[in-house]
């Protein structure tokens, strides 16, 4: 069996062949939605009773899970969600650099706001200010300063509580 190194989004094997889950939304219940709020409980977002119900307070912390992830943050718990908790690591992300744009490029000048690094406008534009920005919070992260959001990039960025 093949294993997540922390600089890699490959997927253990044995989820990339065993991760056939439904798709969960508000009103959903059973074991599914158990495994979730457990998953959920381990990634340190849900704090609640592990009932097997879908409510509003899980539905939250899909959410905000889901921001943490660079996930669109609809509460449904769909494979990409369901990828992310089991490896604990943003899936199938864009590397994104000086020319990109968008709703993630957007989604990473909001978080560089929250820490500080960006000062520019959050308009979805990786123009120089992002750049510099994305820089300044790798080398305070000791990461390599190239400006690029890639792979170790996103996982770093990750962590940063939203």
């Amino acid at each position: 069996m093949q294993s997540a190194s922390d600089h890699s989004n490959t997927v253990p094997e044995m989820v990339q062949t065993d991760l056939n889950k439904p798709e969960l939304r508000l009103g959903s219940s059973g074991e599914a939605v158990e495994e979730l709020q457990q998953l959920l409980t381990k990634r340190g977002v849900y704090t609640g009773k592990i009932d097997g119900i879908f409510e509003k307070v899980t539905q939250d912390c899909v959410k905000r899970y889901q921001r943490r992830f660079f996930l669109p943050d609809d509460g449904i718990v769909g494979y990409k969600t369901w990828l992310t908790l089991y490896t604990g690591r943003p899936v199938e992300l864009p590397e994104l650099r000086k020319g990109s744009s968008g709703e993630l490029v957007m989604k990473v000048q909001r978080v560089l706001k929250s820490t500080q690094d960006y000062i520019g406008y959050v308009d979805g534009y990786f123009g120089p200010i992002t750049e510099a920005a994305v820089q300044t919070w790798q080398v305070r992260n000791n990461l390599p300063d190239t400006g690029i959001i890639d792979e170790i990039t996103w996982h770093a960025l990750s962590k940063i509580r939203q």
